[in-house]
């Protein structure tokens, strides 16, 4: 495999793990909880925003020299309100009945943290095919953990698979996990599990999420570089 396909693959498969959206940079958080009591309103919400996702990095990356640094942000907002738009309304065009079960989360994917932050991060300094890539990325990292997380809180919650009843666990669930609360003791369940993962890895979480590129990295470096030392040291 050559250099260029090793990156672009690289690229690729980081928002699946390493800079899982939600389970490492813990953005999204909002519909990951909303719309995890169902497997369909979950997979249906992964869809919608890696759509989005790739579509608006990729207009933005090629727009990324015309677009004044001053007013980046609002620009960005724009076109990902754009391409929302259009999920919208091809959404309750084809499927009504999802488009009831997203509600307002489906509007809300313009203010999605992932979206912004890609564009901000990502697609602003790189090439169209790369942020593609990490945007289809990213948007994968976020389907899966939709579809992982709502695949335990329905299966064990309710004893069923995307509405279909499971006999022997029909009458044997926890309906608790469908709840709130539930949401939140699953959520942090898997951070926790990838974190292990990570760390196992033998690379720091902070080095594995990309922290480089957050505008505070200078400011919270010295302190997380104090942490890690405090735990190699087992204090």
């Amino acid at each position: 495999m050559s250099k260029t396909n090793k990156s672009s693959l690289s690229i690729l498969l980081r928002g699946i793990i390493a800079e899982n959206p939600v389970l490492v940079l813990v953005l999204g958080t909002c519909p990951t909880l909303a719309q995890t009591g169902s497997v369909i309103s979950a997979v249906g919400m992964g869809i919608a925003a890696t759509a989005v996702l790739v579509c608006s990095n990729v207009v933005i990356s090629l727009l990324r020299r015309a677009i004044p640094d001053t007013v980046r942000i609002p620009c960005y907002i724009v076109v990902i309100a754009g391409f929302v738009s259009v999920v919208q309304m091809l959404m309750n065009a084809y499927l009504p009945a999802l488009y009831d079960m997203l509600g307002v989360y489906l509007a809300l994917i313009v203010v999605n943290c992932i979206i912004l932050g890609r564009a901000e991060m990502f697609a602003s300094k790189n090439s169209v095919g790369a942020s593609a890539l990490d945007g289809l990325g990213m948007g994968i990292g976020f389907l899966l953990t939709l579809f992982v997380m709502a695949t335990i809180r329905e299966v064990l919650g309710a004893g069923t698979f995307a509405g279909i009843k499971i006999p022997f666990l029909i009458n044997y669930n926890f309906p608790i996990l469908k709840s709130p609360p539930g949401g939140f003791f699953v959520f942090g369940c898997m951070i926790a599990a990838v974190n292990t993962i990570l760390k196992k890895r033998g690379k720091p979480v902070r080095e594995k999420a990309g922290c480089e590129g957050c505008p505070s990295f200078a400011a919270c470096e010295g302190k997380f570089d104090e942490s890690v030392g405090k735990d190699a040291r087992g204090e």
